[in-house]
């Protein structure tokens, strides 16, 4: 790959690794008999949702509905996770013309508005929180949860399909085991609801719990989305390996600095997000890798990317390593968040086939 010409930060997108990682979780769904309806906010890419549907996947999810049209143009069969915003009822009204629209609810205000606004039928989850405190109905508030249920069985446009929950607070785990308790925890909540509500169905979705977990009782579909590239995040806390990680970042050399020991990179925030970590370097926001004939290898160690601004990002450097880079060369550094870069730079990607 050192024929590469670079000229500006560009997302670069291992083929044979995201195939790889989208082959391991459709196994994995396969053998605990789930539904595997993976999240597309990670990737945002009709061709690598191609990829999806060449190893049968018809089902995806999405965080906005205006992601849910971009994909509608190919996909017929979209859940959008995320509360529903009643102020783009005209969307939701043009997608549940044409295709099988599934909207997430928690409150009985949306459900007065949309029993009100809609012209087509939608499917219905409620979302329940599990942990996370982000959004959700507590699964213990069943008053609140009959409410809802009793306003969807009146409308002749909506259908309750079921409870789905996601587990982000599996992000800030650091072990295998806490992520596996996590999960657990969250399974016992579900549970909890399927002994009030058996017809039911149950929808979990986060990455590191989809990645190492292996009790699955009584769920009915896995929505993770970050393990098509993974990152440094997940492998941080032990959801992947290195070698799984599918994308990375080349970013073009611009200043070097002997004295301090840093390079500084064409690729700052806006590139990369302003996402982190700490490990035993302190905070960094990429770790650099080898370049290789085709993609990458190895992390350089003790080169990574310790700060970044809105465009530049500096790179510390070994000492002994500083004198074989060079202005216009690049750098390839891993992403700490996949999804957030991603999204940054889906006008600037490049796939390596």
């Amino acid at each position: 790959m050192n024929d590469l010409k670079i000229k500006i930060p560009t997302l670069l997108i291992d083929e044979v690794k995201c195939k790889a990682n989208i082959k391991m979780m459709i196994d994995k769904a396969e053998r605990h008999d789930l539904v595997l309806r993976p999240h597309f906010k990670t990737h945002q890419s009709l061709k690598i949702g191609q990829w999806f549907k060449d190893f049968g996947v018809n089902k995806i999810t999405v965080s906005s509905l205006l992601m849910a049209k971009y994909f509608s143009q190919e996909w017929s069969d979209i859940l959008v996770a995320f509360p529903t915003n009643i102020n783009e009822i005209e969307t939701i009204n043009e997608l549940a013309k044409t295709i099988k629209l599934y909207l997430s609810v928690e409150n009985v205000e949306s459900i007065k508005f949309l029993s009100s606004q809609l012209k087509s039928s939608v499917n219905i989850y409620i979302q329940v929180d599990v942990g996370y405190h982000r959004t959700g109905i507590d699964p213990n508030n069943i008053s609140l949860i009959n409410d809802i249920l009793r306003m969807v069985d009146q409308s002749d446009k909506l259908k309750f399909v079921g409870f789905f929950a996601h587990s982000g607070q599996s992000y800030t785990s650091r072990t295998p085991e806490d992520i596996k308790q996590i999960h657990f925890e969250g399974l016992q909540l579900m549970s909890g609801l399927l002994k009030h509500y058996p017809f039911a169905k149950i929808s979990i979705g986060d990455t590191p719990t989809s990645s190492i977990a292996e009790d699955f009782s009584g769920v009915d579909e896995i929505r993770p989305g970050n393990f098509v590239f993974y990152d440094l995040m997940q492998h941080q806390i032990g959801s992947c390996e290195i070698s799984d990680i599918a994308v990375a970042m080349a970013c073009p050399i611009v200043a070097i600095h002997n004295d301090r020991s840093e390079i500084v990179i064409y690729g700052g925030g806006v590139h990369f997000s302003k996402d982190r970590l700490e490990d035993k370097e302190g905070i960094i926001y990429g770790r650099v890798v080898e370049e290789q004939d085709f993609g990458w290898g190895h992390v350089v160690q003790g080169m990574y990317l310790k700060s970044v601004s809105q465009e530049h990002g500096i790179v510390s450097v070994p000492q002994e390593m500083i004198k074989t880079y060079s202005i216009g060369e690049h750098l390839i550094i891993l992403p700490v968040h996949s999804c957030m870069t991603a999204d940054l730079m889906k006008k600037h990607q490049r796939i390596l086939a």
